[in-house]
């Protein structure tokens, strides 16, 4: 028999072996990019930082790729093009140096799926990760190697339109969405076709524009960077290996994304340790002139190299001006070439240099069995069911007739939502569609738009509608936005239904009859009143290609809503920005507090309760963050912490009892927080640590057991820090973030 001394040995053996086995791939990588380094000439290196956009192309692209001025496109039509393109880079240009084919995959290739917030309301990393893997696979078969995602902004503010394309409000969700979504891209082998290198963006702090206007400016502080929008970035980069990163337009405290040398160099490449590309959004490089941080194009263009921009999207700065800087000694070539480094290093990363082409005899996956029911499944665990009044979903038996009525209900472009560029709306299966085909044997659909858009503002179809509705048991409206009134350059001052869509809940809400309201839409919409005029709600983000027939099976029961919103619901407009982990302040509201219609007439002058809310909103979000019922109910009790006083190089086990109370099989997503209830700065009322999605049976009960390792409750501190700090903290867990049982613990 082995002795135990053996085994330690032997593992200890084969660690040294495989450090060792990767420190020589690295040095054979470095040798590799070096040898095409030295033969290249300054014009082919600064070509290899120029990005172009594939959309329109002419014999003197082609002769820009022979002569190797062009690196990277973006937007290439078809397959049998890449490889045409790709012949001239590696066969026809004196350095052979394949070019990189990008595209935005952002929720889907073909095979869409939910859009990344509906995503991020899974509370389900396993399926994000999927989805990516799945849109990756379908991409990599048109000749596509680089996405633009996924996009990792911190978004508190509904009025922007590429809130859609984020994870939510909260960093944690945000970080594990964000890993998931990379790992799903590159999955373990960059190298395999099949893989697509991602992108982390928009480097930094997009998502907090002001106003909600996109391509704003924000004025973030460094630690609220550090502890809030710079997380899921660094976690991309040291956990997921993300291979590429992407500036974003704003510019922060003054200076400009795309030319902040301090965020590039100091953070991302040293404390980092990131190898990989940065790409300038589009245009970028070029628009720090417009925001009056650069002088003209020479200066852009050596401001953003200098700050570590790699590549230059579209706009051909680089192209244009680096000879002439570096001959006036205003850029050194050393700088030129370590970026030329990294491009080179992520094309050999994946396999370019090796096999550039797309095999076009390949049968295309797009649309295959099990790419269509992942998708199916990320629309049903992404779906938020917000009121179920009396319990009337799922449709129960004795409901024989059901009337379809709005504007969403057969939208099959629109269910798509925002960055479908290569979805297809003949392949998108609608609720319409799915309800009939589905459920159609056992009960009767009658249909009718009754206004023919999300923004349509006519009533004349109001009618017909209504009469319809009062000939069913049930009536399902259908309304939202529809895809192209959220995403980038897409932000609105209110987010209400647009249109006529409210009137026509009002109208059928007065039928007697019972309306279910079916939201799809890109972004929290402020619909208090509709809400209160149906007995049932459900959220359905945008859910891609196969929503319908998720939609049809949520209705009927054959699968339970388990979704939970990974952002606050405004009540008004008025109430942005809204979220629930928000610092402490000194006089925080209460219930108690006087209202508008409270205050007597002729008051005197007098500051009320002198806390901080709203006279005509009063203190609650209209949802908040983490909320989303089920047809089953659940109880939570017995919260033990495994002690109440550890250092912070300790594990706290924290255990739960889940009961399912209910009467239906079903999925809560159990949520633990934490608060630090003092600290050197004012800290969040709490925040986000941990999540399970627990599955259990009618009457089933389940311990749910996390670990919390203390240093995930460091922060950067007074002096700019990242410590965890001795003192009280709380720990709840809860089915969202505000009801939960409370327990508290010591840090020494």
């Amino acid at each position: 028999m082995k002795s135990p001394h053996f085994f330690i040995y032997f593992f200890l053996l084969l660690f040294l072996f495989s450090i060792k086995s990767i420190s020589a791939q690295e040095n054979e990588l470095e040798n590799k990019i070096e040898k095409v380094l030295s033969k290249m000439t300054l014009r082919e290196k600064i070509g290899q930082m120029n990005q172009i956009n594939g959309r329109n192309l002419s014999d003197q692209l082609y002769e820009q790729i022979r002569s190797g001025e062009v690196g990277s496109m973006l937007n290439v039509g078809s397959p049998e093009l890449v490889n045409q393109l790709q012949k001239i880079a590696r066969e026809e240009s004196k350095t052979g140096i394949p070019l990189v084919i990008a595209r935005d995959v952002i929720h889907g290739f073909k095979t869409m799926f939910p859009i990344p917030l509906g995503q991020a309301a899974s509370f389900d990393p396993d399926i994000v990760e999927i989805g990516a893997k799945i849109a990756a696979k379908e991409a990599s078969e048109r000749g596509i190697r680089w996405t633009f995602a996924p996009m990792m902004d911190i978004s508190r503010d509904a009025r922007w339109g590429r809130i859609a394309e984020s994870f939510g409000e909260d960093t944690y969700l945000t970080q594990m969405m964000a890993v998931a979504m990379i790992k799903g891209f590159q999955g373990k082998d960059l190298s395999k076709p099949s893989s697509i290198a991602a992108s982390a963006k928009h480097f930094i702090a997009y998502g907090a524009v002001e106003g909600g206007r996109d391509y704003n400016t924000t004025n973030i502080t460094e630690r609220q960077l550090r502890n809030i929008y710079l997380p899921p970035f660094e976690k991309a980069i040291r956990e997921a290996n993300c291979a590429t990163l992407m500036t974003s337009f704003n510019a922060n405290d003054g200076i400009p994304a795309s030319g902040n040398d301090y965020l590039l160099k100091n953070v991302l490449r040293e404390e980092w340790g990131f190898d990989g590309v940065v790409v300038s959004d589009w245009a970028s490089i070029k628009e720090m002139i417009q925001i009056g941080f650069c002088e003209d194009n020479k200066d852009a263009a050596r401001k953003g190299v200098l700050a570590g921009v790699d590549i230059e999207m579209v706009s051909s700065c680089y192209l244009e001006n680096i000879e002439a800087l570096i001959s006036e000694g205003k850029l050194q070539q050393k700088v030129i070439d370590d970026a030329v480094r990294n491009i080179l290093r992520l094309k050999f990363r994946l396999g370019l240099f090796t096999n550039p082409y797309t095999d076009l005899n390949k049968k295309t996956s797009s649309y295959s069995e099990s790419h269509l029911q992942a998708a199916k499944q990320a629309a049903e665990e992404s779906f938020v069911l917000l009121k179920n009044k009396n319990n009337i979903l799922p449709i129960s038996n004795k409901v024989k007739t059901i009337a379809i009525i709005g504007p969403m209900a057969d939208a099959a472009h629109d269910q798509m939502g925002t960055w479908s560029f290569d979805g297809e709306k003949e392949m998108t299966q609608t609720p319409l569609q799915a309800l009939r085909k589905q459920y159609g044997k056992e009960v009767k659909f009658i249909y009718e738009q009754g206004i023919a858009y999300s923004r349509d503002t006519s009533t004349a179809r109001f009618s017909k509608a209504i009469t319809l509705a009062k000939q069913a048991d049930m009536v399902l409206v259908f309304v939202g936005e529809e895809a192209i009134l959220s995403g980038e350059a897409h932000s609105l001052a209110q987010i209400n239904l647009k249109g006529a869509q409210s009137e026509l809940i009002a109208a059928l809400s007065k039928t007697g009859k019972p309306v279910v309201t079916l939201v799809m839409a890109g972004r929290p919409l402020t619909i208090a009143k509709e809400i209160d005029q149906s007995d049932a709600v459900l959220y359905l983000w945008h859910p891609g290609t196969m929503g319908g027939p998720a939609i049809a099976d949520i209705l009927f029961g054959k699968s339970v809503p388990s979704g939970k919103l990974p952002v606050t619901f405004p009540k008004y407009v008025g109430q942005i920005p809204v979220y629930y982990n928000h610092d402490k302040i000194g006089r925080p509201a209460t219930k108690k507090e006087t209202l508008l219609q409270e205050i007597p007439l002729e008051a005197k002058q007098s500051s009320l309760g002198t806390s901080s809310y709203y006279l005509d909103a009063g203190f609650d979000a209209l949802f908040d963050f983490g909320y989303g019922l089920s047809y089953t109910t659940f109880e939570y009790s017995n919260l033990v912490l495994s002690t109440v006083t550890l250092s912070e190089s300790e594990d706290l086990t924290v255990t739960v009892d889940l009961k399912n109370t209910g009467r239906y099989q079903g999925t809560e997503v159990v949520q633990l927080y934490t608060a630090d209830i003092f600290g050197s700065t004012a800290r969040p009322i709490k925040e986000l640590k941990d999540f399970k999605r627990i599955s259990l049976k009618p009457g089933e009960t389940q311990k749910v057991r996390f670990i919390l390792p203390i240093s995930k409750l460091a922060f950067w501190d007074i002096n700019n820090k990242k410590v965890v700090e001795a003192g009280q903290f709380n720990l709840m867990v809860g089915g969202n973030s505000q009801e939960v049982l409370i327990k508290e613990f010591k840090v020494l």
